[in-house]
């Protein structure tokens, strides 16, 4: 309860004494170029493969001669905008962008680089923390949306490639009986996600005490604890707007 404690007025924090609106102009720009860009590669890799592999899989669990093979597509469709885009690509976030802002933070605390900025009256969480915040909130949305893309390229890709769906029955699958909500819901978890992975992960980094051990060890909280949290909110998320 301390911990909780402890973050509620962590984030209280970011909005106390801000500084000038073009400082985090710059900051936010800056912190998407570092994480939304650097994450592109490896969101695109796993999209794909997730993909792919879903598609197959599906095939292979749908032996009954009466349901059509564009079911295959339908399935791939649905599971990918709703769960696999948000959930897995956020919890491959946490593991890449969350300790890398642990790890950041951690390393500015223990060479007292966070007390220096306290020492000239400047609000170091605001300043460091809140840029970062917002940057993930605005790049992973986006990074969500290509995941989705990808991964339904991906199953396109399987389908020529394989002999599992025939392509235009893949692609009769994919626009039949289309629900826009998905994409919405998609959205709206992509959202959540953002602010539980980047805030979890800069609160462990920014209490970091040691030397470096310590800072590694902080990484590795912030990936553990955002997973959890990603996946608890999954789950609330999905009793909230599927009932």
């Amino acid at each position: 309860m301390r911990r909780i404690g402890q973050y509620i007025l962590f984030l209280g924090a970011l909005f106390r004494n801000p500084e000038s609106f073009r400082t985090y102009v710059k900051l936010i720009f800056d912190e998407c170029i570092y994480i939304g860009w650097n994450s592109v590669i490896l969101v695109t890799i796993i999209s794909v493969f997730i993909g792919a592999v879903t598609t197959v899989q599906t095939a292979y669990n749908i032996v009954s001669p009466f349901i059509p093979k564009s079911v295959i597509g339908l399935i791939v469709r649905e599971t990918t905008i709703s769960e696999l885009a948000p959930t897995i690509t956020a919890i491959v976030f946490a593991g890449k962008v969350g300790s890398s802002i642990a790890g950041n933070l951690g390393t500015m605390r223990i060479t007292e680089q966070i007390d220096a900025l306290e020492v000239m009256g400047i609000n170091s969480v605001s300043y460091l923390v809140l840029p970062k915040i917002v940057a993930t909130i605005i790049v992973y949305p986006m990074l969500v949306v290509l995941a989705a893309f990808l991964g339904i390229s991906g199953g396109y890709i399987a389908s020529q490639l394989t002999d599992v769906v025939p392509p235009p029955e893949y692609i009769i699958g994919l626009t039949t009986q289309f629900n826009p909500f998905i994409v919405t819901f998609a959205l709206i978890k992509s959202l959540v996600f953002a602010f539980t992975v980047s805030s979890i992960s800069a609160f462990m980094g920014y209490y970091t005490k040691g030397g470096a051990l310590e800072v590694g060890q902080a990484s590795t909280k912030a990936v553990t604890v955002s997973c959890i949290a990603i996946l608890l909110g999954d789950f609330l998320l999905a009793q909230l707007f599927l009932n």
